[in-house]
């Protein structure tokens, strides 16, 4: 039997972990050999041993997806890292992909979709949905941007929670700044996205699928 893929799951929910190594463990050539419950916890389990796929969700505490997969791709620059997320490809996918990611799937995907990504990308290829493809070929041919491809990770990250209900200063705690600067933040969006309140800006991410 060839050597077993080595799969490292990142996900702050720890039914979806359950559920991610059911999936795994009824493969002959997949096994989780390691779990991590945010994005911190990821970065050290990757210094302590060798892994041949990191399956990292997007949305995590204390350091959330895009921000590991960046400082994994700066470490471990040949690691293949597969984004899973609860949003859809319009939310995230292009930025994941534009940062280092292998490839992308949301949780709604099937479980034959997610054995064949993590088979693809341990091998050094990248996973892309037809979908994500087109999308990828809009950026390169320069078109027209989405609103949210056009706001920058901490922006997009500050969006999200306003639209999960949380306030300045819960937001200032989740992401370890200040709340003048989640302040900041929010002018930033407001301008961006030509809104004029909070509430509006709560309401564009709910419209967007950015509240889990």
């Amino acid at each position: 039997m060839a050597d077993k893929i080595h799969v490292l799951i990142a996900d702050d929910h720890a039914i979806v972990r359950q559920g991610l190594r059911q999936i795994l463990s009824e493969t002959d050539d997949l096994v989780v050999a390691g779990e991590a419950d945010d994005g911190v916890e990821a970065l050290v389990l990757a210094r302590q041993q060798q892994w041949d796929v990191f399956l990292l969700d997007i949305s995590m505490p204390n350091r959330n997806g895009i921000d590991t997969l960046k400082q994994l791709k700066r470490e471990f620059p040949r690691l293949p890292v597969l984004m899973l997320s609860m949003h859809a490809e319009d939310q995230y996918a292009v930025r994941a992909i534009q940062s280092g990611a292998a490839g992308y799937l949301t949780k709604q995907s099937a479980p034959e979709q997610l054995v064949t990504a993590i088979r693809q990308v341990a091998t050094g290829k990248k996973y892309i949905s037809p979908t994500l493809a087109e999308k990828l070929a809009g950026v390169v041919a320069g078109g027209e941007r989405l609103p949210l491809e056009k706001l920058a990770d901490r922006e997009l990250e500050v969006l999200r929670l306003l639209a999960a209900g949380k306030t300045l200063t819960q937001i200032a705690e989740a992401l370890n700044i200040a709340v003048a600067t989640v302040s900041t933040y929010r002018a930033r969006l407001l301008e961006k996205l030509q809104l004029g309140s909070t509430a509006e800006l709560i309401r564009f991410g709910l419209e967007h699928g950015l509240a889990e």
